[in-house]
C-alpha cells in the first residue's frame, strides 16, 4: 500500500482508530505545530523540527514526542518504544477513546513545543561504534574483505546491521539474517535505506 503524501490521505485510509486519532489531530492542531507528512505518519513541526507525530496500531494509537525524553512525567504517562534502543522518543499510549485525558495530552504538547523552542534536544553520538554480534564477527573473521566493506559504512549503517542480527532470538534466524545482508554490505547500503527516500 503506498504511504499517504498528505495528512488527509493518511485520515481518508483509516479503518482503525479514526476517530480518536482525528480527536488527538484536532488537540494539536489547536497549537502552533506545523502539520506535515513523514514516514507515511502525521507529524507536526515547528521551525522545521519534529515535535510530534500520530499513529495507530493493532492494539493502540498515540502520540509520539520526538524528544520525549526531555519531558516532565511525574506520573509515568510517556513509553519508551523500544526499551534500551529509542534514546529521545517518548509515546503517549491509548487502548480507547474514553483512555484520553485532554489535559494531560495538552500538558505533554505545550511542554514539547517549548522545549523545541528553547534548543532543547536528546543528544545522541551518531558516530558511536556498533555493538558487534559474534555470528557477524564469526563472518569477518572468515572473510577479510567483508569486514573492509563494513568498516566503509556510516556508523549508523554499522550499527543498524548490528542490531538486526542481534535482535534475533534463535540462531538460525541470525544466520538467515546475515545470509540477507552479507551482499548489501558489500554493496555498500544501509539496511534501511529504501525507506529514507
Amino acid at each position: 500500500m503506498p504511504k499517504p503524501n498528505s495528512v488527509e490521505d493518511f485520515f481518508s485510509t483509516l479503518t482503525q482508530w479514526k476517530k480518536e486519532l482525528t480527536y488527538l489531530r484536532d488537540l494539536i492542531s489547536d497549537t502552533e505545530l506545523e502539520e506535515t507528512v513523514k514516514w507515511g505518519i502525521p507529524v507536526y513541526t515547528i521551525g522545521g523540527k519534529n515535535v510530534v507525530g500520530l499513529g495507530g496500531f493493532k492494539h493502540h494509537f498515540g502520540i509520539w514526542f520526538f524528544n520525549g525524553a526531555l519531558l516532565d512525567d511525574p506520573h509515568g504517562h510517556l513509553q519508551n518504544a523500544q526499551e534500551g534502543k529509542t534514546k529521545a522518543m517518548r509515546q503517549l499510549q491509548f487502548g480507547s477513546f474514553e483512555e484520553i485525558d485532554d489535559n494531560v495530552v495538552k500538558g505533554f504538547i505545550h511542554q514539547a513545543i517549548n522545549n523545541q523552542k528553547a534548543g532543547k534536544e536528546v543528544k545522541i553520538d551518531l558516530n558511536r561504534g556498533a555493538d558487534i554480534p559474534p555470528i557477524l564477527e564469526g563472518a569477518f573473521l572468515e572473510d577479510e574483505g567483508l569486514k573492509s566493506h563494513f568498516d566503509e559504512l556510516t556508523p549508523g549503517r554499522q550499527r543498524e546491521y548490528a542490531q538486526y542480527i542481534a535482535d534475533a532470538k534463535q540462531e538460525a534466524t541470525k544466520k538467515r539474517r546475515l545470509d540477507k545482508i552479507t551482499p548489501m554490505i558489500r554493496q555498500g547500503v544501509g539496511l534501511n535505506d529504501k525507506y529514507q527516500k
